[in-house]
């Protein structure tokens, strides 16, 4: 069942072989690439993504031949977040009825149905390795802290800029990868993380050149498909089970429930509808002006 607001998933038949709009696969020396595709629209985050790549990640994780994951992205940017049209649009049509009451529940659930993809990162049974470039930030970072190694190129840049309005990570993985204060240092404020300090406060595991991201990553991923799929699979749920163990499921929801309250705050409410005046794009530019970073710092000048 499609959530409420959710437009209608694309799907292109050739013969009797559904070709995805959105991620496509490849399959190399015991690695599977599993490439988000929506490299105009800079992959942000949509329903048929969202189900695409799940799909994707089930089948790598069920295919006896593939040992490692490997997530990366055409184009410019990894992930730029949500397609705000379509989140802002499923929003501000919420309210239309005169007696309409926010449902925190389907709110929850909706929700939960894209949390639910981004952990089967790191609940496959399999190693998955992020490869990244350009933007990620927002929802992009929801998905992309969920694999177990990320690296980038050395013009990436990560980070949540919904935590200024309108949103919370849903996948809290922020403490648990790079520590409580830092943490806190970038969601308390919403700044912008460059690579090279990304890498360095732990966030992500290293940075490399931009023309040499792909086979890097690539190479890496090989290098752990050299060994048996039980040791990978015993060494990853080895690792992965003191996080589990530090509370992240409990994390996880609260995560996933502020998102739904944040965006439902006055704050959130008057973005909303400022969106929905001067078109999402002039919306997050107002929000991030004070700031001077993402789209509105002198660094985007050069993208």
């Amino acid at each position: 069942m499609e959530a409420p607001g959710e437009p209608r998933r694309p799907l292109l038949l050739i013969g009797s072989a559904r070709v995805s709009p959105a991620v496509r696969t490849e399959t190399d020396a015991g690695v599977r690439s599993v490439v988000l595709s929506r490299p105009d629209e800079y992959n942000t985050i949509t329903p048929a993504l969202r189900d695409e790549l799940a799909a994707a990640i089930d089948d790598a994780d069920t295919d006896r031949d593939v040992r490692v994951i490997l997530l990366r992205a055409d184009g410019p940017a990894f992930c730029a977040g949500y397609g705000l049209d379509w989140s802002t649009r499923a929003q501000a049509a919420e309210g239309t009825a005169p007696t309409w009451v926010w449902d925190s529940v389907a709110d929850y659930q909706m929700m939960s149905r894209f949390v639910a993809t981004y952990m089967k990162l790191w609940y496959a049974s399999k190693p998955t390795v992020a490869a990244v470039q350009g933007w990620c930030i927002a929802g992009g970072t929801d998905m992309v802290l969920c694999a177990d190694l990320i690296l980038a190129g050395e013009s990436a840049v990560f980070g949540y800029p919904p935590a200024r309005v309108w949103g919370t990570p849903t996948t809290a993985m922020w403490v648990y990868r790079m520590g409580l204060e830092r943490a806190k240092r970038y969601l308390l404020t919403g700044d912008e993380i460059p690579a090279p300090e990304a890498a360095r406060i732990g966030l992500i595991l290293e940075v490399v050149p931009d023309e040499r991201l792909h086979d890097h990553a690539h190479g890496l991923a090989e290098r752990m498909a050299k060994l048996p799929l039980n040791q990978l699979q015993m060494l990853k749920l080895l690792c992965n089970q003191t996080v589990e163990n530090m509370g992240m499921a409990s994390t996880r929801t609260l995560g996933t429930l502020f998102d739904g309250i944040a965006r439902h705050t006055q704050e959130g409410l008057d973005f909303v509808a400022r969106s929905g005046e001067i078109g999402f794009r002039d919306a997050v530019r107002e929000r991030d002006d004070p700031f001077g970073d993402y789209g509105s710092g002198p660094r985007s000048k050069g993208r």
